[in-house]
């Protein structure tokens, strides 16, 4: 997990070293229900909604996702927040 900026964007980044997204399939990961291991049901672990509502609640905040994976490598996704949307604030040692 990272948190940096770039010039007046927040970018909250998550990577991970599992299995990878078949690139057909990224296009299609914010769907609801959808998932990339047709053989996974409810039964076994999962319900296909999770990136969706991570896309609705960035899209409430004027965020973006995006996702970068290579099989056999891993995935990162990253959250790109607009300046308008970042607090500043100050270290617990600048306080009075």
């Amino acid at each position: 997990m990272t948190w940096r900026r770039e010039g007046a964007q927040g970018v909250f980044s998550v990577t991970d070293s599992g299995f990878g997204i078949p690139a057909a399939d990224l296009p299609r990961l914010t769907e609801r229900f959808y998932r990339v291991d047709r053989s996974r049901s409810r039964d076994t672990g999962g319900t296909g909604l999770g990136l969706a509502i991570v896309k609705h609640v960035l899209q409430r905040h004027d965020a973006h996702l995006y996702v970068q994976s290579e099989e056999g490598r891993g995935s990162t996704f990253t959250a790109r927040f607009p300046g308008s949307r970042i607090i500043a604030i100050r270290p617990a040692a600048y306080e009075a």
